[in-house]
């Protein structure tokens, strides 16, 4: 299973704190950015329906491990890559790679894991449930 995607994004002044190095919260949005953008890619959403209703991907896992600072104008590429679907999960690994010196370099390294869940609408409750292969078999076709 190894569905991969990337985008490049540039750090912008506003994600820096103020040694001008980007705040460790924002790594955590771009890999929800580039999860969406992969979905996408693949005529995906985080948010779907089926014949059985809507269904969507809560978080039950994210970390993420800084080894080098990015910072202000610096043009990353995040790298997502599927490592891992169960029946009613699915894992990705993200990397974060930049230019150092002219030398390509790993930046940090994240990983998150999202349950599949379907939502009542009435009480706002999530039931795990099993991936609708609508899901699953765009996911694996991605990674052909």
């Amino acid at each position: 299973m190894a569905s991969e995607f990337s985008i490049t994004r540039r750090v912008e002044f506003s994600e820096t704190d103020l040694a001008g190095i980007m705040h460790f919260t924002n790594y955590y949005r771009w890999m929800e950015i580039c999860e969406h953008e992969f979905l996408r890619s693949v005529g995906l959403s985080v948010d779907m329906e089926d014949e059985n209703g809507r269904f969507g991907w809560p978080r039950v896992k994210a970390s993420c491990r800084f080894k080098r600072p990015l910072r202000f104008e610096e043009k990353v590429e995040i790298r997502l890559i599927v490592t891992e679907m169960r029946d009613r999960s699915i894992t990705y690994a993200f990397q974060f790679w930049k230019t150092e010196d002219g030398e390509r370099v790993k930046a940090a390294v994240g990983e998150a894991v999202a349950a599949c869940v379907s939502f009542d609408q009435e009480s706002g409750s999530m039931t795990p449930i099993i991936i609708p292969e609508i899901f699953s078999s765009k996911v694996m076709q991605a990674g052909d």
